[in-house]
């Protein structure tokens, strides 16, 4: 025989060395995969100060967890698999100081004891479906009414930020969480599948990505609720920061908040926002849209309707340096200036939560599309993939 041909002859001790390589590392695999997967076993405190062991007890019979995401940066994201919720999301500032810049609390019976939706999944549907109806391929749909009004408001009560939803981490930078919503839940029609992945990017973003499907048609708008303020302290108001949307319309209100259905232009009011300025420079002026819900709290109907190649949005905190950019295939982005807060809900590190002490950023669909068939559609076929995709991500300005 050849050379190459020659079989290959191996002594008894190498033939074990190799089986005992083989067998560490497939306990390593295997340590690995219970590590991520499994919360029990896996306590630590995040870089933001949080405690595993405060997030673990039973809701609806199901354990809950916290899980970490970070990259080689240090940026580093708690999730929670109560409501798919960010709870919290450490990142730089301009001198590399890491800070968390959402608020929401220290353990888990802060979330389950309050209804507000700090950093929540919200669905089957943000916003209102208004009179808590809605009329697809000629069949009526009675959904739940949660709003003082008769609407449904953010889905129904409880929403997808208050329910329990299985997670499965593979890797220290990307959780997966799934949670079936049943035929009828709330009123909405079809057996509901959702698979959302937050992952902290090597560039410094969270990402979100959703998948769903139906096996009924049904109506489906995803969003998250995060609370922001870049600037680190959760006890500042975020009327400072400097602010722009690449929008040319909004969607008003009437009276009681309910969307009228039209598309206003942002030119010459108070929600223009195409040149860069303060969020509060105008927040307060003597317009009625800001009168119906005191501040911004509107959704805007971006020019690039789903293109996540650009940016849809940006904030910026001169202070820190840091600046966030939001990425989405969302038609909308919904921005929320914290006109709500009062001071009188204790966070974590037990700071009281300010008037206008953060903001949100709402990727989704406009409210109240499934009565408003000139709104982009949210219908969801059965044999149809529902896809969304928003990134939230930190650049610093020198």
């Amino acid at each position: 025989l050849s050379a190459e041909k020659q079989p290959i002859k191996l002594s008894w001790r190498k033939i074990e060395c190799l089986r005992m390589k083989q067998s560490v590392y497939i306990l390593a695999c295997m340590a690995f995969a219970c590590m991520f997967n499994s919360c029990g076993g896996n306590k630590f405190i995040s870089s933001s100060g949080l405690h595993s062991a405060h997030f673990q007890q039973k809701v609806d019979g199901e354990k809950t967890c916290l899980y970490r995401i970070y990259n080689k940066n240090g940026v580093e994201a708690c999730i929670t698999n109560y409501g798919a919720r960010v709870v919290s999301l450490m990142v730089p500032d301009r001198n590399g100081k890491m800070e968390d810049v959402v608020c929401g609390f220290s353990d888990i019976n802060s979330y389950t004891s309050q209804s507000q939706n700090y950093g929540a999944t919200v669905g089957r549907y943000i916003g209102r479906i208004l009179h808590a109806r809605y009329t697809m391929n000629g069949k009526e749909y009675h959904l739940q009414a949660n709003h003082a009004d008769g609407h449904t408001a953010h889905g129904g009560n409880p929403n997808f930020g208050a329910r329990m939803w299985k997670a499965r981490q593979t890797s220290p930078s990307s959780v997966t969480l799934t949670y079936l919503s049943p035929d009828g839940e709330n009123g909405f029609p079809g057996n509901l599948h959702i698979e959302l992945t937050y992952t902290v990017t090597e560039d410094d973003a969270l990402d979100i990505s959703y998948k769903a499907t139906t096996d009924k048609p049904t109506v489906l708008n995803l969003c998250n609720h995060s609370f922001f303020n870049i600037s680190g302290n959760l006890n500042s108001s975020v009327e400072n920061q400097t602010m722009w949307v690449d929008a040319d319309y909004f969607t008003p209100y009437d009276s009681k908040k309910c969307v009228t259905g039209e598309f206003w232009p942002v030119e010459s009011t108070p929600l223009n926002f195409k040149q860069p300025h303060a969020i509060g420079e105008h927040i307060n002026d003597d317009y009625g849209q800001l009168h119906v819900v005191n501040g911004y709290d509107h959704a805007w109907a971006l020019n690039h309707p789903g293109d996540d190649t650009r940016p849809a949005a940006w904030i910026y905190d001169e202070k820190s340096g840091r600046k966030m950019e939001i990425y989405t295939t969302e038609p909308a982005v919904h921005i929320y200036t914290g006109n709500g807060l009062k001071g009188k809900v204790e966070g974590k590190n037990g700071i009281y939560y300010p008037f206008r002490g953060a903001v949100c950023f709402e990727t989704c669909h406009f409210q109240d599309s499934p009565n408003n068939p000139q709104f982009p559609s949210t219908a969801l076929a059965p044999g149809e993939i529902f896809q969304s995709h928003t990134m939230y991500k930190f650049v610093i300005e020198k």
